[in-house]
């Protein structure tokens, strides 16, 4: 299990908010923390500290007053790790490259391949022959309804008809280097992950998979390593002591390094 830092960026500051309160009309989000700091701080931060593969995720829609200053907040956080973050929010075929080329290793799409709730090859094809599989990132957040994960598009506002099932991962992995999976329902809350979700993650894992929403403990972190069989890499947000909860960065990365020194032994010795 690694650590994947995060940078949320909403009316141009870095923020932690709860997920399913996002809304576009009025740019309105419950807040959690809003931060003092720029996002490029946060990503000397990350780069000072060894920490790669995180995300950058911009929550204005692209219509919004406020998109211009959190597109300059994302690529500034880029410039400042080149190579060392991913960034989503409103990528298609068309821009990806304009984020690439500012420095970011990956681009995190969901909206651009979900059109009227299902999923659009044609798009979908595009972006992989324009950005290459290997720098591509699906984000599968979900929301729970009629005990099944649907994911949603449109900052996490819409539900598509999509359900997050390992015969969808699977259908979906010779398109994507990674997965993002945002745990929507319980995003923002640091009361506890969603143990099924993380479960079934964990019982594929056949591509890195990034598990975010709900960590407010080390015992959630326990819980998630042991659900998802050490196969999964998680975002703490809310509840680390960056964002103004209570669990220390250090010892979030000690306990990271550790479960994952534990699971090559574990390889090695099979």
């Amino acid at each position: 299990m690694e650590f994947r830092p995060c940078i949320d960026i909403h009316n141009g500051k870095v923020k932690q908010i709860v997920g399913a309160s996002l809304k576009d009309v009025g740019n309105q989000a419950v807040e959690n923390y809003v931060s003092e700091q720029d996002a490029a701080y946060f990503a000397y931060l990350y780069k000072d500290a060894g920490i790669s593969g995180g995300h950058i995720i911009l929550l204005n829609a692209k219509d919004s007053e406020y998109y211009g200053a959190t597109k300059e907040q994302a690529k500034q956080a880029l410039a400042a790790y080149p190579g060392g973050l991913q960034v989503g929010g409103g990528i298609t075929a068309e821009n990806a490259a304009e984020f690439l080329d500012a420095g970011a290793s990956h681009v995190i799409v969901t909206s651009y391949v979900f059109r009227e709730g299902r999923i659009d090859y044609e798009r979908l094809n595009r972006l992989r022959d324009t950005v290459g599989k290997e720098r591509l990132v699906l984000d599968l957040s979900c929301r729970r309804r009629d005990d099944a994960y649907y994911i949603v598009t449109d900052r996490w506002q819409r539900f598509t008809d999509e359900v997050v099932t390992e015969e969808l991962l699977e259908e979906l992995a010779g398109f994507s280097d990674e997965f993002l999976i945002h745990a929507v329902d319980v995003e923002g809350k640091a009361g506890g992950i969603e143990r099924e979700l993380a479960a079934m993650l964990g019982a594929w894992g056949k591509l890195p998979i990034t598990y975010a929403g709900g960590v407010g403990s080390f015992e959630d972190l326990r819980q998630l390593k042991e659900l998802g069989r050490d196969r999964l890499n998680v975002t703490v947000g809310s509840a680390l002591d960056l964002f103004g909860g209570t669990m220390p960065l250090a010892e979030v990365l000690e306990y990271c390094r550790t479960s994952k020194q534990q699971a090559r032994r574990r390889a090695h010795d099979e």
